[in-house]
């Protein structure tokens, strides 16, 4: 229970910095309702605060669906306007979207509303969306000690085709995205690849930091029919932190599902939203080793439940109720070939 003082402070910055953000969107203006930074916030400060960045040149609305699945699981919620995105304009190639070229813009920005949603809960939740998630991985690294947990979908760590990197790094064009949703889009339409190159290198950084740099848990989460980004860079980030930070977890959705690189709306392509935004309370909400995970999920190769395994391994108490719905979908082929080499060929 807060005490006065703090419930009096709480309650200044939880109606002062919506409204000050507010009118600094009113002054650009934003382009819409859906390009707002938006704040879902209880009347009082909760154990965790979420603070979740969305994609690149697209806006807070990404976010909406999995916050409020949050805000109603007792969290407050913060998703901020990045810098230069959202803004109304006629944004094209000779006018293009006043979009950030230098990585310290973002960083300083991550920074910043870190130290805000500090104020609204005990511990932080970082996560991101695209390069959104490049941001919240370099912030989960930069202040390790601060944050309680980090969401990476679909991490821009690098392209999906290493000739499209090679493009970003040295071409200096407009580039505009393709379609087929009628009418003008809720984020900007186009860039110019100065824009998309600041994520670039910050996802080379992330990936050199995590060799070595502590780390809070992270949930990397990728997708089979990702077109944009290099699945095999979550991987890698995976295999870095592992070593030091026991509890990271990765889940790749499988092909079939069609999930697309803006998974995490509907509006979006991603029918499997509602899926989408219980994994990941199920890792909030638990603190569970990956071997504990693969445990549980071998346990259940044996016909037990989720549960059962759960309770059997004593780990009740670090498991969300959710969890059942991660490990259900986890590959138990692929664990069972793990921890028994040989069964390769045989199961082949």
């Amino acid at each position: 229970m807060p005490n006065f003082f703090t419930q009096i402070g709480y309650s200044v910055s939880a109606n002062s910095l919506p409204l000050q953000t507010r009118l600094q969107e009113n002054r650009l203006p934003v382009r819409n309702e859906g390009c707002r930074s938006q704040f879902l916030l209880h009347s009082a400060p909760t154990p965790k605060v979420c603070l979740f960045f969305h994609g690149f040149t697209a806006a807070p609305y990404q976010f909406l669906p999995m916050g409020r699945a949050f805000y109603q699981a007792g969290y407050n919620v913060i998703i901020p306007r990045l810098p230069g995105h959202g803004r109304a304009g006629d944004w094209n190639g000779k006018n293009p979207p006043p979009l950030p070229e230098d990585a310290e813009v973002y960083k300083q920005f991550a920074l910043s509303w870190l130290r805000h949603a500090q104020s609204f809960g005990n511990e932080v939740v970082v996560g991101g969306l695209s390069g959104g998630g490049t941001l919240a991985a370099w912030l989960a690294l930069e202040k390790a000690s601060q944050i309680d947990r980090a969401l990476l979908f679909a991490a821009y760590l690098s392209s999906s085709n290493k000739v499209i990197d090679l493009f970003v790094k040295v071409l200096n064009t407009y580039f505009e995205w393709q379609t087929d949703e009628p009418g003008e889009p809720i984020g900007y339409k186009g860039f110019t690849f100065p824009d998309l190159r600041v994520f670039l290198d910050i996802g080379s950084e992330v990936l050199k930091r995590s060799r070595t740099a502590a780390s809070p848990p992270m949930f990397v989460i990728s997708t089979e029919t990702d077109r944009a980004v290099s699945n095999p860079d979550h991987e890698t980030l995976v295999e870095n932190l592992l070593p030091r930070q026991p509890k990271t977890w990765y889940y790749c959705f499988d092909r079939a599902l069609n999930i697309p690189h803006t998974m995490m709306t509907k509006a979006e392509g991603n029918r499997w939203e509602s899926l989408l935004n219980v994994i990941a309370k199920a890792f909030v909400q638990s603190d569970l080793t990956w071997a504990e995970i693969e445990e549980i999920a071998y346990r259940m190769t044996e016909g037990k439940t989720c549960n059962q395994a759960v309770a059997e391994l004593g780990l009740t108490r670090k498991a969300s109720p959710d969890l059942p719905a991660l490990i259900t979908m986890l590959d138990k082929r692929e664990i069972m070939i793990k921890r028994n080499p040989s069964w390769d060929s045989e199961i082949s």
